[in-house]
């Protein structure tokens, strides 16, 4: 399954939105340094998605708007 995200590193909160088109908008308190706002849009999406956190991939991880790769 393939899902579109946007990303707000930095936030006050953690959480995860649907959008009306179907896009996911992604809260997370951590930064966007070396990675850990990814880790934790990953573990995000496992939760909500009851998958294996190594089940999700993203494919552009240096941008906001992230193309995920989920296998279920």
């Amino acid at each position: 399954m393939i899902i579109y995200v946007k990303v707000k590193p930095g936030s006050l909160k953690n959480g995860i939105e649907e959008c009306s088109d179907g896009t996911y908008l992604i809260y997370t308190k951590e930064r966007a340094l070396d990675g850990r706002a990814n880790i934790i849009v990953i573990k995000m999406l496992a939760k909500k998605f009851n998958v294996l956190f190594v089940d999700i991939h993203i494919k552009n991880p240096k941008s906001r708007k992230k193309i995920i790769e989920i296998k279920v």
